[in-house]
């Protein structure tokens, strides 16, 4: 089952206190002004969250298909790449809490149950 760019955008606007911008020609999801993941990129099929390399390298190996990192450096410090044709809402709900606990301030993170 695919997720939309609708249900993506979606999912990352319910966690808490997160805003929906733009930057590079793409929009992208922050809390408190931090982005923690993208829609758009590397084209309209895929998103992006921002992991640690750990949880990249565990989510990658336990879906290839749905998780690639991205190129270069971003990639090598945790950025990675969703294929929303591949991936289903709950996993997606799961990789956007990582990268949002991963960018919201710490206080904010341990009031939510994001």
């Amino acid at each position: 089952m695919s997720v939309t760019p609708a249900a993506f955008r979606r999912l990352a606007l319910s966690l808490p206190e997160a805003s929906e911008a733009a930057h590079m020609g793409h929009p992208d999801f922050r809390v408190r002004n931090k982005v923690f993941a993208s829609l758009g990129t590397p084209d309209g099929g895929w998103g992006t969250v921002r992991l640690t390399p750990e949880q990249q390298g565990v989510l990658i190996e336990a879906e290839p298909a749905v998780f690639k990192p991205a190129a270069g450096a971003w990639g090598r410090r945790g950025w990675t790449h969703v294929r929303l044709a591949a991936a289903d809402a709950e996993t997606l709900k799961s990789a956007l809490g990582m990268a949002w606990r991963n960018t919201a301030p710490k206080a904010l993170v341990a009031r939510s149950t994001a």
